[in-house]
């Protein structure tokens, strides 16, 4: 189990003892990471999930509070994590994405401007471990958007658009709940864009397909534990 699942577990499990009560206040998180034994990054993870499902409530300038725990609440805030997991269509959205980004991607070898590789570059450089899980979703929509319209071609471009956005809060809920999910993103993305300064086609269309693959796999997983990970794709030469 990722630490920062041991982390959530053991604040749900100090809210269904009755040791922290509905509208009481956390310790502050110097105490609390200390008494669980969890580093800062750790813990702010753990709170960071259980605030989007509604459990804690975060004020700024204020402390993180646990809610009310109104089970009209609760159900209401977790409407989209059951979705997650119960719609398989998610994975027909990754699916198409695998097969059509890679594709885009390859259009934007010999047109995209070295000065956005640079821009693109620079932009990952200025994100880091410490990067919120909401930024780096904003970051990874912004990312493919700005190579696939490299590509020039429109409709590509806006229907791809369409499927990312369409699959933002399956990455969202990956990056809170996956340990290293900020890091390997931004490795990830580099790799993309020293594939497209190399202007490599097949290069570029296999770190896309890793990339993209990457996150059906988990998504696959989580929707069913059981299940067989999509056959990898052909390394490009042998198509």
């Amino acid at each position: 189990m990722a630490v920062t699942d041991t982390a959530i577990t053991t604040i749900k499990d100090m809210i269904v003892s009755g040791e922290l009560k509905p509208g009481q206040r956390l310790p502050p998180e110097k105490e609390l990471g200390e008494r669980l034994g969890l580093s800062r990054n750790s813990l702010r993870e753990a709170v960071k999930s259980l605030e989007l499902i509604r459990v804690l409530d975060v004020r700024r300038g204020d402390g993180t509070y646990v809610t009310s725990l109104r089970p009209e609440l609760l159900l209401e805030a977790m409407s989209f994590v059951v979705d997650l997991h119960q719609d398989a269509s998610v994975l027909e959205i990754f699916a198409v994405r695998r097969i059509l980004e890679p594709a885009a991607a390859e259009l934007a070898v010999p047109r995209i401007a070295e000065a956005e590789l640079d821009a693109l570059a620079a932009e990952i450089d200025s994100l880091g471990q410490e990067t919120s899980v909401e930024a780096l979703v904003d970051h990874d929509l912004a990312f493919h958007h700005r190579i696939t319209a490299a590509g020039g071609n429109d409709y590509l471009t806006s229907l791809l658009d369409a499927l990312s956005s369409s699959t933002a809060r399956a990455r969202l809920w990956r990056g809170i709940t996956e340990d290293r999910a900020v890091s390997r993103t931004l490795a990830e993305h580099a790799a993309i864009v020293a594939a497209l300064r190399r202007r490599d086609a097949d290069l570029v269309r296999a770190t896309l397909t890793v990339h993209i693959g990457g996150i059906e796999t988990w998504l696959r997983s989580a929707v069913d534990p059981d299940s067989d990970p999509p056959s990898p794709p052909s390394p490009p030469h042998l198509r």
